[in-house]
């Protein structure tokens, strides 16, 4: 019987089914018939990117010629990922829920971070995770908290349920915050807080850039993207733009309360003030810049909505996300010239470090290389 190999494989975070099969021609051209499906030259076999049902798609497909179709690695992950969730959701459960005194704690608490002006998510997380460790410390029974039962906590709940660096470095501050809130006293907490992965951002090419607005028709989708590329603004800085922020006559545009309550001001490029002024003679928006139904902001759900299906459109298969668009717009500053100090003030980072990473982005450098393969 005719064997059908369906394995998974990774590529710049997006997942691709690997089809393994006999060589035979009837094969070949019947895969070759799946919608979608392309040739790995690096595999030498065909391939397809995943979605949601495609395993039972493919399934259906081959099964059709009555073909054996292995797909056991993709239910190993699966019960793998669902059995440690499963393990996590256990532990939670069994934690005693909070006292009526210590929910009305939790309240003051979140109303004290809001007071020193986090953010929505960073005071959710912070209650989160506190709250969490008020019930961990209840199991135990722990009268006198201690690093150790910070560490065990920490253990548990963060490391034992795969949650992200950066999520637990969010812990350890909510958790201290919270010490401060109470005026709690303890020996020095000196949980090493784990380095973040040292990431490259994913950037799109100048022609990358263009064909993806050059297939978005919905004129709101399009200068809502094109406005987050051609000023390098945060998503949440674009949403809550008002039509008063755009200063035409001086090219510019102002970010009020940003990232740290920040103003600043970004670029505001010549070539898309026709799109804006269509734009905005069309949905006369009143308060904010980009509204949804009934006048509220537009939300970010719907922006990675957008930019997804004009990816989709474009056939641009890399990686990316909203933010890509900001740090392509930096990469290509970059490479044009500008100063890496003026690229932080338009992108309103603190430290020149941060902004130092797109150097290592930018191929203009690269490309004065001669590579040794050129020259045997």
């Amino acid at each position: 019987m005719i064997t059908i190999s369906l394995k998974p494989l990774w590529h710049k975070k997006i997942l691709y089914i690997i089809i393994y099969f006999d060589n035979s021609s009837e094969v070949h051209n019947y895969i070759k018939s799946f919608p979608d499906v392309k040739w790995s030259f690096t595999y030498k076999t065909f391939y397809v990117k995943s979605y949601k049902g495609a395993i039972s798609d493919l399934f259906k497909y081959f099964r059709r010629k009555k073909w054996y179709v292995n797909y056991s690695e993709f239910i190993t992950k699966k019960n793998e990922s669902e059995e440690s969730s499963k393990k996590n959701l256990s532990i939670i459960n069994k934690l005693p829920p909070l006292s009526a005194d210590q929910i009305t704690e939790m309240n003051k608490f979140k109303r004290w971070l809001e007071q020193k002006r986090f953010s929505a998510n960073t005071v959710d997380t912070y209650v989160e995770v506190t709250s969490l460790f008020i019930r961990y410390i209840n199991l135990k029974q722990i009268t006198n908290i201690s690093v150790r039962s910070i560490e065990q906590f920490n253990y548990d709940f963060i490391f034992n349920a795969k949650k992200s660096v950066s999520y637990q470095n969010q812990c350890i501050s909510g958790i201290k915050h919270y010490f401060t809130f109470k005026d709690i006293d303890i020996e020095p907490l000196e949980i090493k807080r784990p380095d973040k992965d040292k990431k490259l951002p994913n950037v799109l090419s100048k022609s990358e850039i263009k064909t993806l607005l050059d297939n978005i028709q919905n004129i709101k989708h399009k200068t809502l993207l094109s406005l987050v590329y051609s000023a390098g603004l945060r998503i949440g800085e674009a949403l809550t733009l008002k039509p008063n922020n755009i200063d035409y006559e001086r090219r510019l545009i102002h970010i009020k309360a940003a990232k740290g309550r920040k103003d600043r001001y970004t670029l505001l490029s010549s070539s898309i003030i026709p799109l804006l002024h269509t734009y905005i003679n069309h949905y006369n928006p009143k308060k904010h810049l980009f509204e949804g139904r009934n006048g509220e902001p537009y939300t970010q759900v719907s922006a990675r909505q957008v930019l997804k299906q004009a990816l989709q459109r474009a056939n641009i298969t890399k990686y990316a996300t909203l933010h890509t668009l900001r740090h392509s717009f930096a990469t290509h500053l970059l490479e044009s010239g500008t100063d890496i100090r003026y690229i932080q003030e338009l992108l309103g980072h603190n430290s020149p470090k941060t902004t130092m990473i797109y150097t290592h982005v930018s191929s203009t450098n690269l490309m004065d290389i001669k590579n040794p393969f050129d020259t045997l």
